[in-house]
C-alpha cells in the first residue's frame, strides 16, 4: 500500500512499527505471529536503497572474538529456521566462512575461545592447509573455519516478513514518513507521518494512527527522529552517542564461475570483509569486498551515494594482492549507511511507550529474527533486554 491513500479516520493499533528495513520488518512479523494488532509505518518503500538493509547478500557467521555475541549466534541461527518455515522462504545459504587477522587487531585464537565457549563447531588451519582448502584466496597467518555460515537475503527477508505480518492483520503503511511523535491523554501515542505522495511539506491526516507502542527501527534516521519524539514522566529519550557511516562495496568476477567461495572476515591494518555476490552483481559470478573500517561521516538525509576512490583502491589493492581468484577491477559498486553505538553494540531497550531497536554497528544482519522476537518481548513488556543494550539511564 503507497502512502496512506484510501484509508481514512481514526485506526488504533496495538504496536506500531517506524521502519521496514530488517529489524522492522522482522519486529512486524514477530508481533503479528502473536496475534497483535500491528502497523508497519516505512518512508520509503520496503526493500529500497537509502539505509542499510538492501540487497541480496548480508553475512551469517558465528564467528566473533566476544563471547556475548558468540553465544547470540546460536538463538539467532534458530530464528532463522523459524523465519523460513513460517514464511516458507530460502533466506539463508550456507557457505562457510573464514576468519584471518592480525594478532593485536583480531586474533583467531580469540575466536577459537569464544566460539569452543558458545559450542560453535571450528577449526583452526594452518596457511597451507587453508591455501589448499582455497586455492584461489592467499593466506600468511592461520585461519579459522566454520561450517555453520553464509550468506542471509535482506530484500528477500524484508518481502517474506511484510508478505507474512500482512497475512496475519498486518497494515503496511509505505511511501509515509513518520515527522514525530504526539502522547494523548488516554497513554496512546498519535503518529505524526507525512504523505511522500504529495508536494507539499505538510502533514497529512487521511489517517490518524495511534497505538499503545511505538517500535523505533529507523536505523541510520534514529538520530534525525529521536528529538521528534514526545516522552511524558519518564523524561526525554536520551541515545547513547551514534555515527552514521557511509560505507562503500564493490562486485568483483570470479576467474573461476564454479569456485565455491566462503564468507570472509580479516582485520589487519586495512579491515575487509567479503562474500558471494547474490545476484547484486547482475548475471555474472562474482564475489562482494568491502572494507569494514573507514568512510565518510555522515547523515541518513545528508549522504550523497558517491563512492569514495580511497576505498575503492584499497579494496582493489586487496583483492589484487589477497585474492587471486577474483579479476581485480570491479563490475558493480554500490554504497549503504552503518550505525555505530559506542563498543559497535546495539540498541535494543524500552523508554516510556517507545521501544528502540539497533542500529546494530554494522553487523547485526545476522540477528534480525531474534532482534525482532527481543523487540516483540519489549513491545509486550514481557522481558528486559540484555543489558549491553540498554539506552542510557
Amino acid at each position: 500500500m503507497s502512502g496512506l491513500s484510501g484509508i481514512s479516520g481514526t485506526r488504533h493499533v496495538e504496536v506500531a512499527v517506524l521502519g521496514a528495513g530488517l529489524m522492522g520488518a522482522c519486529t512486524a512479523w514477530a508481533l503479528a505471529r502473536r496475534g497483535r494488532s500491528v502497523a508497519l509505518i516505512e518512508a520509503y518503500e520496503p526493500g529500497h536503497r537509502n539505509g542499510s538493509s538492501h540487497g541480496s547478500e548480508r553475512i551469517f557467521r558465528r564467528a566473533y572474538t566476544d563471547p556475548f555475541y558468540a553465544a547470540l549466534t546460536g538463538p539467532a541461527a534458530e530464528s532463522w529456521q523459524e523465519l523460513e518455515h513460517d514464511t516458507g522462504s530460502t533466506l539463508l545459504r550456507m557457505t562457510g566462512a573464514v576468519d584471518t587477522g592480525e594478532a593485536h587487531i583480531r586474533d583467531p585464537a580469540l575466536i577459537d575461545a569464544a566460539m569452543t565457549t558458545a559450542g560453535a563447531e571450528h577449526e583452526m588451519l594452518t596457511p597451507a592447509q587453508a591455501h589448499e582448502r582455497w586455492p584461489f584466496m592467499l593466506f600468511d597467518g592461520p585461519a579459522l573455519y566454520h561450517a555453520q555460515a553464509g550468506t542471509l537475503d535482506p530484500d528477500a527477508t524484508i518481502a517474506a516478513c511484510v508478505r507474512r505480518a500482512t497475512e496475519l492483520g498486518a497494515l503496511i503503511l509505505s511511501g509515509t514518513r513518520v515527522t514525530g511523535t504526539e502522547l494523548l491523554s488516554s497513554g496512546a501515542v498519535r503518529i505524526l507521518t507525512h504523505d511522500r505522495d504529495h508536494d507539499d511539506d505538510q502533514d497529512h491526516d487521511d489517517l490518524d494512527l495511534t497505538a499503545d507502542t511505538v517500535v523505533i527501527a529507523a536505523g541510520a534516521w534514529l538520530p534525525e527522529l529521536a528529538p521528534r519524539l514526545a516522552t511524558g514522566s519518564e523524561g526525554p529519550l536520551v541515545l547513547p552517542p551514534l555515527t552514521v557511516v557511509q560505507k562503500e562495496v564493490f562486485h568483483f568476477r570470479k576467474r573461476d564461475p564454479d569456485a565455491a567461495w566462503p564468507t570472509f572476515v580479516h582485520k589487519g591494518p586495512v579491515q575487509i570483509y567479503g562474500m558471494p555476490s547474490g545476484t547484486d552483481a547482475g548475471p555474472e559470478p562474482a564475489v562482494k569486498v568491502a572494507r569494514y573500517d573507514g568512510g565518510p561521516l555522515t547523515t541518513a538525509s545528508t549522504r550523497d551515494g558517491l563512492i569514495d576512490p580511497v576505498a575503492r583502491d584499497s579494496v582493489c589493492a586487496y583483492v589484487r594482492t589477497r585474492l587471486p581468484g577474483l579479476d581485480p577491477e570491479p563490475i558493480a559498486e554500490a554504497s549503504c549507511l552503518f550505525t555505530f553505538a559506542p563498543e559497535e553494540d546495539f540498541i535494543l531497550d524500552r523508554h516510556g511507550p517507545y521501544v528502540i531497536v539497533s542500529p546494530c554497528s554494522g553487523h547485526g544482519a545476522k540477528f534480525a529474527p531474534l532482534i525482532g522476537e527481543l523487540a516483540a518481548d519489549l513491545a509486550d513488556r514481557r522481558a528486559a533486554p540484555p543489558a549491553r543494550f540498554a539506552l542510557p539511564r
